[in-house]
């Protein structure tokens, strides 16, 4: 029989309409003439007579489809509440057609229309079965095995054949579930192709066998006959009935007490437990186990949306997503968009908590339905209100609502709303015929004073990341909430659409207040099954111990008689664990049973053992790996014991997830649950080390019971910091707000801090300077040069460099470009010194070039035949770039980020403009400076006036704050590492900003680092261990003050010669930071190893070529290679003898003959490749002298 497609899912699920003849084939004129009797009917027909009298789900009735402008066969699919009606989703069962219809155009199916089948037939491919690659990482092989669901690709294929085909044929061979099982022909360029095998033939699917006697479609591929066959007995009590579509949204598997567990590999209720055949052998079911199962928890029903054509969304934006490559809702948002769709309050924990995409599509599906809305009263404020806990989220929901609400067929009108302190701009803000307004809650809450009805029509409240408004904000939020449940109680028409929505990435004890007091049986949905049991109340007990008594301790949890049912289940993450667990507990008098992949075991006696009624002392327990989980779909255990610690948050969430039926509800009564608690038994050991800050951190959101040996845990996690960058928060503002998992130290480390400084500059460090910003970041953070009034070295290099390359002929183009080289680059027409940062090749082999300008604190991205080789003469004088940091101020409602608005302000008015500033604080290559003023000379007057200070200026703009901590803070950073600082001297800056004095503008102070290092160099020694050693030099302040926390060690140096060099290994292990500095006569070399800071200051009996010599990391070790001045031997290597330096006299015996190093090499530098071979030779002959 030829079929026409009216509706492709995949290549299991489509719709057809038929032609030819047949026992389930109508003629397209019954059709036809079946449609206009209806019209006529149900045109002239009282609606009173034949309107419904209720509607469910699956009901098949009449609807008036406004797309195809006639009466239509349906059945309804899903109900949606409205202000003064019922929206119906209905799916037309003679088109194969989703459509949205109100209530009122429903009218009850009469017999009479009923008694030809429907016209759309829903088909599957018979016998053709999906398949997918599976990946065995344990046997580093992959195979094609059977799946459960169609991939895209698949679909693709499918859909594509279809499309190109001038001719359907299909041949009928069975009919199971109202669903027609066909083997297709298509023809394509006068081929004739049987999709059945096609699909097989492409690995997209592989044939499953069918029963005796139904044929299978490899063996009947050229029998082209029509339909002749009579189909398998059905028992059909309404022609019509016989063949009404089956549900197309899955049943979702429901646990009454807790909520409801789904997989998206298997669909069956919990009860059920396993699909797997328990006559298999073993085998097969673990083989099966590496298909990864998602689990989520529900408080309500939900029937999840997994593809975007069943999608709850306008056919409009379903395209437009469509076009951006949009997968599809992820496994998160195919239960939240359902929900929000339906109007029905929301909270949502996922992993991805923080993407707006798990409320956007569906609340502009929903606005749509304009008639939601007509009964609201006319007033100007928003439907729809969305809370962002910054600017930078509301920005980013902004643009996204901006560019989808183009797709709807109503206009919206977003709007971003940011206020600051200023009155004057919110009293300037209008909200007409804004539906949609994106903000966050200190911006709202001043909104609110001048705009006080804004809260009478207000429908939809969407609180973004609800974990940080609650943590940032929670007194806004609630203060928030009460005016939307004011403006809710006190409105005066009926029905009205009310819905809060909430999403974010954790769990927060706020949360549950929102639900009690401000939703109406909303739907939770916890994708992030850790943070579902806190949700759940679960009790988290952490037992500190070595992994030697971990079985002890365990035994010791086990040793007592339960007052309750207790079903216990302990974790592993390996056979021999569980083996080893299992044998202990049985030799303890404790009944056990185990499972792992490599044991036989019965499922199905287990669990009806553990399934059973038990008196209330009883317990139950079993010992397993995780990989087993999925198989059993335990959710009723009262006890969960990690023995080991879980590989990742996801597998201890599904170990938690097992105790989902004991989960506290916090929606219902505590009188009406179940008072067992449910219990979490975390070991942890020293093996589980690098876990223990996160697992604090998860305890106190928890509310749990900390042990008192990991209170020092979260300090210790910040000493490991020790050798990172200071964080960046912490010198803006003087704080970080996330400083647990912030990765950057937060505490002065002298010698990691001062290692920029040891190419010797002129840093100003007290008084009044000139700075002249040149590349601005934020708001408050600048780079730029402090300018000497005096005599400004740079500027005369910069006149010299850019004379220099005005002559073409000395432009010459780089040969050879590396890493931290400086070269001369052009930008426009002027001439720039810059460094090389980073390098890397694309196709054409032309290099991409990373630079930053050296006096200017800017990196840009180039090409590397646009840097110019840079004479010696212009290297000598140091990066003249440094870091300013305005103190005192702060952007408004603790954002951590200043506002572009502010930034682009502060850019345009002082970007390379001389400011006049007082330094007040110095670290490294960062000054810390306050105020920062314009100055101007009146030169008919004679005098000096302030047009502005900068941060004056910030709190003007009403987006900044005053942050009278920021330079108490760093004092406090201070208190045990003495640095330069002069914030003791500081005095009220108050008049000083409003008038600066010409003695002031003037007063410079050089003092440079290089001086301080050089006057202290032979004035004090260096703790090195527990020693004092001499030839090593800090200054003395530090010193004295940092004996107990500063600790500089002298690594220990092993060196050995041959006639041209000296090669020296230095005995430091994991080395993450280093420098080393060469001069005639000495050798500096600093690094930093595990939190230590080592340093090296070698005064050399003879002279090297500083050009040639170089230091190399190797396997994290350090060689430095010194090039001899003179050939010849050297006696010793220091002119003074140092105990940790020595000579290595492995290399001794062998030198004359067996030299690690090629001779002759004539290349002006020693390159980063040639020490690594360098290196590689050192090890060589390591290992030629073991043997």
């Amino acid at each position: 029989m030829e079929v026409f497609i009216l509706r492709i899912e995949d290549p299991g699920c489509f719709w057809v309409t038929m032609k030819g003849c047949g026992p389930h084939i109508v003629d397209e004129i019954e059709y036809e003439k079946l449609n206009a009797e209806m019209n006529q009917f149900y045109d002239k027909a009282c609606e009173d007579e034949v309107k419904p009298i209720t509607l469910e789900k699956d009901q098949l009735c009449v609807v008036l489809s406004e797309k195809l402008k006639c009466w239509c066969r349906a059945v309804v699919k899903s109900i949606m509440y409205c202000a003064d009606h019922y929206q119906i989703e209905c799916f037309l069962v003679d088109y194969a057609k989703y459509a949205f219809v109100k209530s009122k155009d429903v009218r009850v199916a009469m017999e009479k229309f009923m008694q030809i089948p429907f016209r759309a037939k829903k088909c599957g491919l018979y016998c053709t079965k999906p398949v997918t690659l599976r990946v065995n990482f344990c046997e580093d092989a992959a195979k094609i095995v059977p799946a459960k669901r169609w991939d895209n690709a698949a679909t693709w294929y499918f859909r594509s054949l279809l499309k190109a085909t001038t001719q359907i044929k299909a041949k009928l061979c069975s009919v199971e579930d109202d669903t027609f099982h066909v083997i297709l022909y298509v023809t394509i360029e006068d081929e004739k192709v049987c999709i059945n095998d096609d699909l097989v033939l492409k690995n997209f699917a592989h044939f499953e066998e069918a029963g005796e006697n139904i044929p299978c479609p490899a063996k009947e591929q050229d029998n082209l006959k029509s339909l002749n066959i009579v189909s398998p007995p059905v028992e059909i009590i309404n022609p019509a009935l016989a063949f009404r579509p089956v549900r197309l949204q899955e049943k979702v598997p429901m646990n009454l007490e807790a909520g409801h567990i789904v997989s998206n590999s298997s669909l069956e209720k919990t009860n059920e437990r396993s699909n797997v055949d328990l006559n298999e052998n073993n085998e097969s079911r673990f083989q099966n186990s590496s298909e990864e199962r998602r689990f989520v928890f529900l408080s309500n029903k939900i029937e999840p949306t997994s593809v975007l054509e069943k999608a709850p969304l306008h056919d409009s934006l379903k395209k437009e997503l469509a076009q951006d490559k949009f997968l599809g809702p992820n496994f998160t948002e195919s239960y939240c968009w359902p929900a929000v769709a339906r109007g029905c309050d929301v909270v949502a924990i996922s992993y991805q908590g923080n993407d707006p995409f798990l409320y956007i599509p569906p609340v502009l599906a929903i606005l749509q339905v304009e008639s939601c809305y007509k009964a609201l009263p006319k007033r100007n404020g928003p439907l729809v209100l969305i809370l962002c806990p910054g600017w930078r989220k509301a920005q980013l929901v902004f643009e996204l609502l901006k560019k989808y609400s183009r797709c709807t067929s109503r206009p919206l009108h977003p709007a971003l709303i940011i206020l600051g302190n200023n009155k004057e701009e919110a009293e300037r803000v209008k909200i007409r015929g804004c539906e949609i307004i994106v903000t966050t809650p200190y911006s709202l809450l001043r909104l609110y004073e001048y705009h006080i009805l804004m809260f009478s029509g207000l429908s939809h409240l969407i609180l973004d990341e609800i974990e940080v408004l609650f943590s940032e904000a929670p007194e806004q939020v609630f203060v928030i909430l009460n005016y939307y449940k004011k403006g809710r109680v006190t409105e005066e028409w009926k029905y009205p659409p009310h819905q809060i929505i909430a999403v974010g990435t954790r769990w927060n004890k706020y949360i549950g207040s929102l639900i009690k007091e401000f939703m109406n049986d909303p739907y939770i949905v916890i994708t992030a099954l850790e943070e579902a049991s806190i949700f759940g109340n679960v009790q988290q007990v952490v037992q500190h111990c070595v992994s030697s008594e971990r079985t002890a301790v365990l035994l010791k949890i086990m040793d007592f008689t339960p007052n309750n049912l207790q079903k216990v289940l302990v974790f592993t993450n390996s056979v021999d664990e569980v083996e080893a667990v299992h044998k202990a507990l049985k030799s303890n008098s404790i009944f056990a049973f185990k499972i792992h992949k490599e044991m036989e075991f019965n499922f199905k006696d287990f669990l009806e053992y553990w399934t059973k009624s038990y008196s209330s002392s009883s317990r139950v327990v079993l010992v397993l790996t995780d990989d087993c989980m999925q198989f059993l779909e335990i959710t009723d255990a009262s006890c969960v014991i990690h023995f080991s610690f879980p590989s990742s948050p996801i597998i201890f969430g599904r170990r938690l997830y097992s105790m989902s039926d004991n989960f506290y509800n916090v929606i219902k009564d505590s009188s009406d649950q179940d008072c067992l608690q449910a219990r979490s038994v975390i070991m942890l050991t020293e093996t589980s080390e690098c876990h223990t800050a996160g697992i604090l951190r998860y305890l106190e959101r928890a509310e749990a019971d900390i042990p008192p040996g990991l209170a020092g845990v979260l300090e210790a996690e910040e000493k490991k910091k020790f050798a990172r960058p200071l964080c960046t928060y912490l010198k803006m503002f003087g704080t970080c707000k996330n400083r647990t998992v912030c990765p950057d130290r937060h505490q002065i480390n002298l010698q990691v801090d001062m290692l920029q400084n040891m190419p010797s500059k002129p840093i100003q460090t007290s008084g009044y300077v000139t700075v002249l910003p040149l590349h601005i970041v934020n708001a408050t953070n600048y780079f730029g040069r402090i300018v000497d009034k005096h005599e400004d070295q740079y500027t005369i290099l910069a006149e010299e460099i850019n004379e220099y390359f005005k002559e073409t002929s000395n432009r010459v183009a780089a040969q050879k470009v590396e890493k931290l080289a400086l070269y001369g680059f052009c930008e426009e027409t002027v001439f720039h010194r810059v460094q090389v940062l980073e390098t890397s090749s694309n196709e054409e082999e032309k290099f991409n070039i990373k630079i930053e300008y050296i006096d200017e604190g800017r990196t840009s991205q180039v090409q590397s035949s646009q840097l110019l080789h840079l004479p010696a003469r212009f290297q000598h004088l140091p990066p003249q770039a440094v870091e300013f940091v305005v103190c005192r101020v702060k952007p408004i409602d603790n954002d951590t980020e200043w506002n572009p608005r502010v930034t682009h302000y502060i850019h345009q008015k002082i970007e390379r403009k001389p400011h006049e500033a007082k330094v007040v604080f110095t670290l490294g290559n960062t000054v810390w400076i306050d105020p920062m003023v314009r100055v101007t000379r009146l030169s008919d007057l004679k005098m000096y006036v302030n047009e502005y200070s900068v941060r004056s200026e910030i709190l003007s703009t009403g987006l900044g704050t005053d942050n009278p901590e920021h330079i108490l803070q760093l004092q406090k950073l201070c208190e045990h590492v003495k640095v330069s600082s002069h914030t003791k001297d500081l005095e009220p800056l108050s008049i000083k900003e409003d008038a600066a004095s010409p003695e002031n503008v003037s007063e410079l102070q050089n003092l440079s680092l290089q001086e301080n290092s050089s006057e202290n160099c032979n004035s004090s020694k260096v703790i090195i261990g527990n020693h004092l050693h001499d030839g090593v030099a800090q200054t003395k302040e530090a010193g004295d003050s940092s004996l107990d926390q500063q600790k500089c060690f002298y690594p220990e140096i092993k060196w050995f010669e041959n006639e041209e060099a000296v090669t020296l290994k230095v005995q430091i292990a994991r080395i993450d930071d280093y420098k080393c500095e060469f001069s005639k006569e000495k050798v500096i070399f600093s690094a930093c190893s595990e939190g230590k800071f080592y340093l090296a200051d070698m005064e050399l009996c003879q002279c090297i070529l500083t050009e040639k010599s170089a230091c190399v990391i190797k396997d994290n070790k350090a060689v430095i290679v010194l090039r001899k001045e003179k050939k010849g031997a050297w006696c010793k290597l220091l002119k003074n003898k140092n105990p940790r330096v020595s000579f290595d006299f492995e290399y001794w015996e062998d030198f004359e003959d067996k030299s690690p190093f090629p001779i002759g090499i004539k290349k002006l530098h020693c390159t980063a490749a040639e020490m690594e071979e360098l290196a590689d030779s050192l090890e060589d002959s390591d290992e030629e002298s073991d043997e």
